[in-house]
C-alpha cells in the first residue's frame, strides 16, 4: 500500500484548485439510472470512489464514457441489464446504496448488497428502507442483500425521517421522481449536495420544490430526460485546504471554492485566528505565523452546522492552539479513531464518550502514523504539515477516496510531501 511522507514546518502559499464534490457526484451518477437518455456530468473529481461507482453502474448495464482528467462523465442507461448490485462492488463504499432508489423506481425491482465504507461507526440504512416502504416498496433482507420490489410502481406518500440523513433524502428523492402522485419528505437533509442532486433532477424534467429546506415536495413524472450538469465544488476539500493554510501560518487562494456552503467552517477558522475573505471565484485563507491559534469549541451537526466530515481536520488545528477546547461528535459515535494517531505526533487529547478535550501543545513532532478513514487521513496530513521532522502516513488509499492528487496540490504550494509506492 502507498504511503505519504511529509517533512513539516513549511509555510504554504499559492493557489489550490478545488475539485468537484465527491458527495455530490456519486448520487448524480446514480441518477443516470432514472432515464434511458444520456446524462452528462462535468467537474467530476478524479477519485477512487468515482471509479468504484462507475464500475457498479456498468455492471447494471450502463454505458459510461469517462474522461477522468477532463472531469467529464457520460452515462447512458438505455437498458438495465442487471438489477443486482453485488457485495464485491458495493463493499468499497457506502454510497453504493444510492442505486437502490433509482433502480427500484425505473425497473420495479432492485437487489443491493448491504454497503461497506469507512469504519466510523454504525450508519444503518433503515431510514432508506423505511422511506421506500412508505412509497409502497416491499423490502426483504436475504443473504446480506436488500431486496426491494414494487411490481405496480411506487406511490407518492408523506415520509417523515426520524433524523436527518443525507443518503436517505437522496435515495427517496430519486425514487419519488418516478412515483405516481406527490411525495413529501419531512426533516429532509439540507446539504448543498442534496440541493445539487435536486437541481440536476429538475434539469432532467423532475418537479421538485423546497430544495435547501427541511421539507421537499416531489411530484412524480412518467419519465425523465437526459441532461447536462456541472458538479458543485467540494466544500470539504476546500475546508481541508483552508485548515492547511491556517495550521502552517500560510496564505492560500482556494480557486473555485463556494464560500456560501462553508459558513460554519469559515466561522470556526476566523474564531481560531485565521483571515478568510472571498476573492474572485474563490476564497483566500491566511494566518500570520506570529499570531497564536485560538481554541474553539465545536459540536458537529447536520448542515448548516459544523460538518462531521471536518471534525478530524479541525482537531488537528486545535492540537496546536494556545489553550484547550472541547470537540463533540454528535453525528457518528466512532469518529475519534484519529485521536490515537494525533497523540503519536505529540497532541494532548482525551476522549470521554462523544467528546474530546484538546489541550494545545507548543509543537507536534513527526512520527509514523496510520490512517483509519478518509477524513482521519486528512487530519494526519494536516498535522504532518505542522509537525517538526518527518511524518509517514500509512494506508493512504483512504485518502485517495476523497482527495485527488493531494501530494501534487500541496507540493505546488510549498509542502515537502511525496508518495512512496509499495
Amino acid at each position: 500500500m502507498d504511503r505519504l511522507e511529509i517533512f513539516g514546518g513549511q509555510r504554504l502559499e499559492g493557489r489550490v484548485p478545488i475539485a468537484g464534490a465527491k458527495n455530490a457526484a456519486l448520487p448524480l451518477m446514480a441518477a443516470a439510472l432514472l432515464t434511458d437518455d444520456p446524462l452528462q456530468l462535468t467537474n467530476v473529481p478524479a477519485l477512487a470512489d468515482i471509479r468504484s461507482m462507475a464500475a457498479l453502474l456498468e455492471a447494471l448495464g450502463l454505458e459510461i464514457a469517462h474522461e477522468e482528467q477532463a472531469g467529464r462523465l457520460r452515462l447512458v442507461a438505455r437498458e438495465i441489464t442487471c438489477r443486482h448490485a453485488p457485495y464485491d462492488l458495493v463493499r468499497k463504499m457506502r454510497a453504493s446504496i444510492l442505486v437502490l432508489g433509482p433502480l427500484l423506481a425505473r425497473t420495479g425491482e432492485a437487489r443491493v448488497a448491504l454497503p461497506g465504507g469507512c469504519a466510523i461507526g454504525p450508519r444503518p440504512i433503515d431510514l432508506h428502507l423505511e422511506g421506500l416502504a412508505a412509497l409502497g416498496a416491499e423490502i426483504t433482507l436475504e443473504h446480506g442483500d436488500v431486496i426491494a420490489r414494487a411490481p405496480r410502481g411506487l406511490q407518492g406518500a408523506r415520509v417523515v425521517l426520524p433524523k436527518v440523513s443525507v443518503g436517505a433524502t437522496e435515495n427517496l428523492m430519486m425514487a419519488a421522481v418516478l412515483a405516481k402522485g406527490t411525495t413529501t419528505i419531512e426533516n429532509a437533509a439540507r446539504e448543498p449536495e442534496v440541493v445539487d442532486l435536486g437541481k440536476a433532477l429538475i434539469g432532467m424534467g423532475a418537479a421538485i420544490a423546497g430544495l435547501g429546506s427541511d421539507q421537499i415536495t416531489i411530484t412524480g413524472r412518467d419519465r425523465l430526460a437526459g441532461s447536462e450538469h456541472a458538479v458543485i465544488a467540494d466544500r470539504i476539500e476546500a475546508s481541508s485546504y483552508a485548515v492547511a493554510a491556517a495550521i502552517t501560518g500560510g496564505d492560500l487562494l482556494l480557486e473555485g471554492a463556494e464560500p456560501h456552503s462553508m459558513d460554519a467552517v469559515i466561522a470556526f477558522l476566523r474564531a481560531a485566528g485565521a483571515t478568510v475573505v472571498e476573492e474572485g471565484d474563490g476564497l483566500r485563507v491566511s494566518r500570520d505565523p506570529a499570531s497564536p491559534i485560538r481554541p474553539v469549541n465545536i459540536v458537529t451537526q447536520p448542515y448548516p452546522g459544523f460538518p462531521t466530515d471536518m471534525q478530524a481536520q479541525a482537531m488537528a488545528l486545535m492540537a496546536i492552539a494556545e489553550g484547550a477546547c472541547v470537540i463533540t461528535e454528535a453525528i457518528f459515535e466512532n469518529r475519534f479513531m484519529h485521536v490515537l494517531e494525533l497523540v503519536r505526533l505529540g497532541a494532548d487529547i482525551t476522549v470521554t464518550g462523544a467528546s474530546a478535550v484538546v489541550r494545545g501543545v507548543d509543537r507536534l513532532v513527526g512520527a509514523p502514523v496510520m490512517a483509519t478513514d478518509l477524513r482521519a487521513s486528512m487530519s494526519l496530513v494536516l498535522a504532518g504539515l505542522a509537525a517538526e521532522g518527518r511524518t509517514t502516513i500509512n494506508r493512504v488509499y483512504h485518502l485517495d477516496r476523497g482527495y485527488a492528487r493531494i501530494e501534487d496540490k500541496l507540493g505546488a504550494v510549498g509542502a515537502r510531501i511525496r508518495r512512496l509506492k509499495s
